[in-house]
């Protein structure tokens, strides 16, 4: 027989929280496999699946091959795929001409997922960094600067190649000013006013980006990106960001990285009705990976609490390289 207690309580909070069930009741907070953008390399080729290095159960994979992996993708509910291309480097220079070029990998891949897989969500990255033998995300000039203007007429023309393909979603994650605006008039002029832009809006020059520019070849080979990407000492900065970005006419904007800006994500969804995302980046992912390496965690619970409180802070969905095991573990 329990002991009556002592305290005389109005309130005990842990009622709530006393069975599974009451637990899974009250939850405030649910992730759902549609909410989940599964970002892939793609590169040349048929039957490639290629190990990236310090990138952990990530995969650079030939068309044929990433064609399985969005079926596998969507059997799982997952519906949105974000495509980023690695460009050998005879194929890149100082413009990242190749980019877009007419009948190039982006232009491939899109048409293939979209032939196969119509029901499909098929977002690119437009930016011009794995397509030039510098490793930035535009035009430089002889110092080595990213010239503004130049590489947002760049990036319209990258992104009226991705349009054409049938893509559905860009999202151009360079940081320049005034590429939303541009582009959108670009895409509208062109008679492409369905497809949609998610802008990278807030984009940190974060040191946790390692192992997604070894994915692409990608790391800078003169200077760094602060001058283009933010600082990650400033809020305010990023919530202009998303506001300049709403006004030129962004569909939906995007915190990148994730955990390390839960604040910022809370703070933009305070400021927009605009849908939000955030991006788990790879130095995420594979600082979980490490973790459980070492057993210090168990990493499917990691990765599920990690993607919850970025959910809780206020994204609307989740960039994660966790798309397909999140969503197994969901549907168990």
């Amino acid at each position: 027989m329990r002991n009556p207690s002592s305290l005389q309580l109005t309130r005990r909070t842990r009622r709530n929280r006393h069975t599974q069930a009451i637990r899974d009741l009250v939850q405030e907070t649910r992730l759902h496999p549609s909410q989940f953008v599964a970002p892939v390399f793609v590169q040349e080729g048929t039957k490639k699946k290629d190990p990236i290095l310090h990138f952990p159960d990530i995969f650079r994979l030939s068309v044929d091959m990433l064609l399985k992996e969005a079926e596998s993708l969507l059997a799982h509910g997952v519906k949105t795929i974000n495509i980023f291309c690695f460009t050998p480097n005879e194929k890149k220079d100082p413009l990242g001409l190749e980019g877009y070029r007419r009948g190039n990998l982006l232009q491939e891949v899109i048409r293939a997922l979209k032939l196969e897989f119509p029901e499909l969500c098929v977002m690119a990255d437009i930016a011009l960094d794995p397509f030039t033998d510098h490793g930035h995300d535009g035009v430089i000039d002889e110092s080595g600067y990213v010239l503004n203007d130049p590489t947002v007429y760049a990036l319209s023309e990258m992104g009226l190649r991705a349009a054409e393909a049938g893509c559905d979603i860009l999202s151009p994650s360079d940081m320049m000013d005034g590429r939303v605006g541009f582009l959108r008039k670009s895409l509208d002029d062109a008679g492409f006013i369905h497809v949609g832009i998610l802008s990278y809006a807030a984009k940190y020059a974060t040191s946790l980006y390692g192992p997604f520019r070894h994915a692409l070849d990608s790391a800078p080979r003169i200077g760094d990106k602060k001058n283009y990407q933010m600082n990650p000492a400033n809020v305010r900065e990023a919530l202009l960001e998303c506001a300049l970005d709403e006004e030129e006419g962004a569909d939906m904007l995007l915190i990148k990285p994730a955990l390390t800006n839960l604040d910022i994500i809370a703070k933009v969804r305070a400021s927009t009705q605009l849908p939000i995302g955030a991006y788990q980046i790879s130095g995420e992912w594979s600082l979980l990976h490490a973790g459980a390496s070492q057993g210090w965690l168990d990493f499917d619970r990691a990765l599920m609490e990690t993607l919850l409180c970025i959910k809780r802070a206020g994204a609307d969905f989740i960039f994660t390289y966790g798309a397909k095991r999140a969503a197994q573990l969901l549907l168990k």
